[in-house]
């Protein structure tokens, strides 16, 4: 497991790739690619593709997501902790979805099948 706080955004990404690809079975069903738009002196553009059973992270904007997602740097790192419903986040204005809203909540779901 990683510590989230003192990681920064790429070396979380190579971890959510990894921890994904051990146990792909809550994915398996999912051919999707998620669009990740962080903001904050460590973010970036990431890509989350969920194709074929497999999770493959790329930084920057490579194929054309069905759900982007922007937040925080910080809010992404409480959405991963699970401190941060992304219901109450997106009701706040703390978190933007551009494209598909069902595949931003299954995301949450998702997210919570694992620790990082």
């Amino acid at each position: 497991m990683i510590n989230l706080e003192a990681a920064t955004i790429s070396e979380i990404w190579s971890e959510i790739e990894k921890v994904m690809n051990e146990n792909p079975a809550p994915f398996k069903d999912l051919n999707v690619v998620y669009q990740f738009d962080i903001n904050g002196d460590d973010g970036g553009t990431y890509q989350l593709s969920l194709l074929d059973g497999k999770a493959t992270v790329s930084e920057a904007a490579r194929l054309e997501p069905k759900c982007t997602l922007e937040m925080k740097e910080a809010d992404f790192k409480k959405l991963l902790k699970g401190k941060l419903n992304s219901t109450a986040a997106y009701m706040m204005g703390k978190l933007k979805v551009k494209g598909s809203l069902g595949l931003a909540l299954k995301m949450e779901g998702l997210l919570k099948q694992y620790h990082f």
